[in-house]
């Protein structure tokens, strides 16, 4: 217990699923949370349960349009006013991106860079003035593995979640040539069970077991991950236990990328 005592964490996307899990894990573990979503009732309702868990002010949450910049200097803000400043940016937000390179609309990958790159290009930026002054400080961005490996059947989802893989990269450099301790990684989750899977069902007309199972049979360790699989990284990066590895990409993936 106590593994980022003290830290004062952003996490968006925190509604559910994956940023819920983080946040959860990071408070648990001692840190101070907002949780930001577009669905601002669901940030809410997880923020008030970790207190009620934790501790009143334990947990913040605001709604946060990710592609906004003014959304973005107001969450900004709101971290300073209610935790002091930042140490820790999640930017977990993103989203699918349907179509192959035939079916695709310009407008979904518009939407699909808006969400998952452009989110992240923001977040970095306007989260670095207060980073700087709570070093040591991590930005942890949440890629994929479908950033690693390429699909014919989603060139949109690749290609952004490939970008979030560069920019870190680039933030991470950005921050270590100018003597900061801001480390910046990203996280490569494949198939994880959230209520992404549910929708993938639905839209398929498929029971979610056998979605589940079809899934699971790719992945070399022969399950479908949990959100507390790679909070678990998330933790790691976020805490000063990985004060000397930035740059780099976490590759939660049960397999997938060593075949």
């Amino acid at each position: 217990m106590g593994r980022v005592n003290g830290k004062k964490a952003l996490v968006t996307g925190a509604a559910q699923g994956l940023g819920a899990a983080h946040a959860w894990m990071l408070a648990r573990e001692g840190a101070k949370v907002l949780l930001t979503d577009i669905n601002g009732d669901g940030a809410h309702e997880t923020a008030s349960a970790i207190d009620a868990e934790l501790g009143r002010g334990t947990a913040f949450a605001t709604r946060h349009d990710v592609t906004s910049p003014d959304d973005w200097d107001a969450a900004i803000a709101l971290a300073a006013e209610k935790m002091g400043g930042l140490s820790v940016l999640v930017n977990n937000a993103g989203v699918g991106v349907r179509g192959d390179i035939e079916t695709c609309t310009l407008e979904d990958w518009h939407r699909g860079f808006a969400i998952n790159v452009d989110s992240v290009f923001l977040g970095c930026q306007k989260a670095l003035p207060l980073l700087r002054d709570s070093q040591p400080a991590s930005i942890v961005n949440i890629s994929s593995i479908a950033g690693l490996i390429a699909s014919d059947t989603m060139p949109g989802y690749n290609a952004s979640k490939a970008a979030v893989w560069m920019l870190s990269k680039s933030v991470a450099l950005y921050c270590a040539k100018r003597g900061w301790d801001i480390r910046c990684n990203s996280v490569h989750p494949t198939f994880i069970d959230t209520p992404i899977l549910d929708g993938i069902a639905r839209n398929a007309n498929i029971d979610k077991d056998v979605v589940m199972g079809k899934l699971a049979r790719q992945i070399p360790l022969g399950r479908i991950g949990v959100p507390d699989d790679i909070a678990a990284g998330v933790l790691y990066l976020a805490s000063d236990e990985s004060r000397f590895m930035t740059g780099a990409e976490l590759k939660l993936d049960g397999g997938i990328s060593a075949m």
